[in-house]
């Protein structure tokens, strides 16, 4: 049983990498359902987004994992993706979602899943949020200003056709910037472009963002760990920015006090992705981790698994040049 699974002192070596291959990918490979894909927890119903966090950790554990098992994985992301080229956030909806970013991102990786990566971006780069339109922007002008940002500027939703989100907008960039440049629709350069300048336009004044908008009633919004995380990773490849090193070092900063085991394993990654050292935090991960065995879920113990290994290919750590 996964509940019974107990690591000893011995095993947890290197700041928890020990954590990575007797715990971790035993748990995740014992999770899979019977149909290839994971669920949010142990025995619920399969969905992408936990399926495609525990593909992209098992890859990058640095442990052996049976071809079966990653076969089986993405044989269930193929069967889930939609005529038009998308995948649905949960197995009975017809109408994809942001997911498809995840899904493109992980079968990226093999150059033989390239016609559904490609139609997936193709969904991507197809959908553009309403309240980036024009006439959208134009009956914005006439009404009370309750949000302050720019609606010129265009990234994704959580679903099709609706509004630009940080976090949607964070994913949808990754998986454009994880597939083959030959795989991209034609002109992804100028929506890049274009999603970048959201990401910064919603920044909170403080620095590192919220779900959405950073100024509402010209009260500053609070940010929150993971949203900064995951457009901090999104526009790792461009220039150094001044908002960009402001995000950083409110996360720098707020690293010592964070109390989820899911935000302190990516929040790791984020700043070891930039070449950051790791502020002294009261817990380590690992114990951390271990201490909090009743809130286990697939992607935290993915998340987990890929702060921890010393593996990792999905944005490794860069060592710091000071």
């Amino acid at each position: 049983m996964i509940e019974n699974v107990k690591i000893s002192e011995r095993q947890i070596v290197n700041d928890g990498c020990g954590l990575v291959q007797h715990f971790c990918v035993p748990f995740l490979v014992a999770a899979q359902n019977q149909d290839g894909g994971w669920g949010f927890e142990t025995k619920s119903e399969s969905r992408v987004e936990p399926t495609c966090w525990a593909i992209r950790s098992l890859l990058n554990s640095g442990t052996s994992v049976s071809e079966q098992c990653l076969s089986s994985a993405y044989n269930y992301l193929l069967r889930a993706q939609l005529k038009d080229g998308s995948w649905p956030a949960m197995p009975q909806a017809d109408t994809g979602s942001w997911v498809t970013s995840l899904a493109c991102s992980v079968l990226s990786v093999e150059k033989k899943y390239e016609n559904n990566v490609c139609a997936g971006l193709n969904w991507l780069c197809n959908d553009y949020p309403r309240d980036s339109r024009l006439w959208r922007r134009i009956l914005g002008r006439s009404r009370v200003t309750v949000s302050s940002h720019d609606d010129s500027f265009r990234g994704w939703g959580w679903t099709p056709s609706t509004a630009s989100w940080v976090e949607p907008t964070s994913f949808a960039m990754q998986a454009l910037y994880d597939s083959r440049e030959s795989w991209r629709p034609r002109d992804t350069s100028n929506r890049l472009e274009l999603a970048a300048g959201l990401l910064y336009d919603r920044m909170c004044p403080s620095g590192g963002w919220n779900c959405g908008n950073p100024m509402v009633y010209g009260i500053a919004g609070e940010p929150l760990v993971l949203s900064t995380c995951w457009a901090l990773l999104a526009l790792r490849n461009y220039s150094p920015h001044q908002r960009k090193t402001l995000s950083l070092e409110w996360l720098a900063n707020t690293f010592p006090t964070i109390t989820s085991t899911a935000s302190l394993a990516i929040a790791r990654i984020t700043l070891e992705a930039y070449g950051n050292a790791l502020p002294k935090t009261r817990h380590r991960l690992f114990e951390m981790f271990d201490a909090r065995a009743f809130l286990r879920t697939v992607l935290t113990v993915s998340w987990t698994s890929l702060a921890l290994s010393p593996k990792r290919t999905w944005f490794p750590k860069v060592e710091s040049s000071l």
